[in-house]
């Protein structure tokens, strides 16, 4: 079965998931929360619509800066309680929300939720890579990823419920209130999920020596290519899936004309395919490895885009590739923080990742506004296909200099390799690497 894995967890292993899923699940639908409410934010706070593009831009931005953060502070404190101040930062933010009163109010407020939802979704990806074993990490870590479905269909579910028993201006109020609800799931994590092993380990050996990585550690020696391939593969594949989530809407109502209620059966199918996307790309992950694994969703989503903006389908036809969009979209963001994490020792690990991670988003966050530029000159749906394959031909590009880690054991990279280890050779990304480590380790 697609999700048999989970009965393979032991119970150390599966709280921890359901941990990370849960804290993303909440979290999403938290941030996915403001979206819905704009409209109701423009009427009752008269903001305009440029103040509703700050604000999604600042939650965006805060997302960014939070995941190298929380990535800097899980290497000196602890994963999980970093994980748990985030998780209580998102649901806090949101709840602060629901007293806004205006547009600056409102901006701190969504730049914090920002920060702590991409603080958490770091964190949470980190901890679940070193817990899990290294035969099931692929499709345990990407897993995670179809929380931020789940939390999405919980907000969408919602709203109706709340805006059909309340009037709009107290409706809103309520929504960001309820999403405070993330706060409880701290006492299970205080609970019941354990700091990871292999960081607890490389602490305690930190403590003995008290030898500490410095933040820039990720910027020196063989730790920089690794953090700008990274940050480079990220740019692409999230600078051309921004492009979509931002202006597909868009384009389907005006380029598409497509109506209501199929606007929501598209709405539908392309949450469904966010929870399929991310359990399909780990399984895969953990066959063919992490780099060919990108490729193939990369080529398949570069495809896709190109028959939603340049050939004439129908609507039906349209909802259905909405599946395959959302699909592909969640699969390649769900791989993005495990593999990374595979690419950095324990003591910067969770630094390196985030990182990576959170420049790559800032970074693509630029690409969907240099599609409203373009589309001044030509077709939106022209504009669209040109940045985000674009975007998409880069990552791949990216790819080809990913070093492939698939089953790497994370405790062989417990500490930074000594001198006598990084001046041997090493022709092989992967396995090779690990056994070399494990052969210095051998000696007496």
């Amino acid at each position: 079965m697609t999700l048999g894995w989970l009965s393979r967890l032991t119970a150390t292993e599966r709280k921890t998931f359901f941990a990370a899923f849960g804290g993303l699940a909440l979290d999403s639908m938290d941030t996915t929360i403001y979206a819905l409410v704009t409209p109701a934010l423009i009427a009752t706070l008269g903001l305009s619509r440029p103040d509703a593009g700050i604000l999604a831009s600042s939650s965006l931005i805060g997302t960014a800066i939070g995941g190298w953060i929380a990535g800097i502070a899980a290497d000196r404190f602890g994963r999980v309680r970093v994980l748990q101040f985030t998780i209580l930062l998102v649901a806090l933010s949101t709840f602060a929300a629901a007293f806004a009163n205006g547009f600056w109010y409102m901006l701190v407020a969504r730049a914090i939720q920002g920060m702590g939802y991409g603080g958490e979704a770091a964190v949470g990806a980190v901890l679940v890579a070193e817990v899990v074993t290294s035969g099931m990490r692929g499709r345990v870590a990407a897993a995670i990823q179809s929380g931020y479905a789940v939390g999405n269909a919980l907000s969408v579910a919602l709203f109706p419920v709340i805006f059909g028993f309340l009037p709009q201006d107290m409706a809103w109020r309520v929504f960001f209130a309820i999403g405070v609800l993330p706060a409880l799931l701290v006492f299970f994590v205080r609970r019941f999920v354990p700091e990871s092993a292999i960081f607890a380990e490389q602490a305690g050996t930190r403590n003995a020596t008290s030898d500490g990585s410095a933040f820039w550690t990720i910027f020196t020696g063989e730790h920089l290519f690794k953090t700008l391939v990274a940050t480079f593969f990220t740019t692409g594949t999230l600078g051309a899936a921004y492009v979509m989530i931002t202006w597909l809407p868009t384009y389907l109502q005006t380029g598409l004309h497509l109506p209501v209620a199929h606007a929501a059966g598209y709405l539908g199918v392309n949450i469904f395919g966010s929870f399929v996307g991310p359990i399909a790309f780990g399984l895969l992950a953990d066959r063919l490895g992490r780099r060919k694994s990108f490729m193939l969703f990369l080529v398949c989503q570069a495809l896709n885009v190109a028959a939603y903006t340049q050939l004439p389908i129908g609507q039906n036809i349209t909802i259905v590739l909405g599946f395959f969009l959302g699909a592909l979209q969640a699969g390649l963001a769900s791989g993005l923080m495990p593999t990374f994490a595979e690419l950095f020792p324990t003591s910067i690990r969770a630094n390196g990742a985030g990182f990576g991670l959170s420049a790559g988003r800032g970074l693509g966050s630029i690409v969907p506004a240099t599609v409203g530029i373009l589309s001044t000159r030509m077709h939106l749906g022209d504009a669209m296909a040109l940045c985000a394959i674009c975007g998409y031909a880069a990552a791949f590009c990216a790819a080809f200099m990913l070093p492939e880690q698939q089953g790497i054991d994370l405790r062989t990279m417990a500490t930074e390799p000594s001198a006598s280890e990084s001046e041997r050779p090493s022709h092989d990304n992967g396995a090779g690497r690990v056994e070399i480590i494990r052969m210095e380790k051998a000696k007496p």
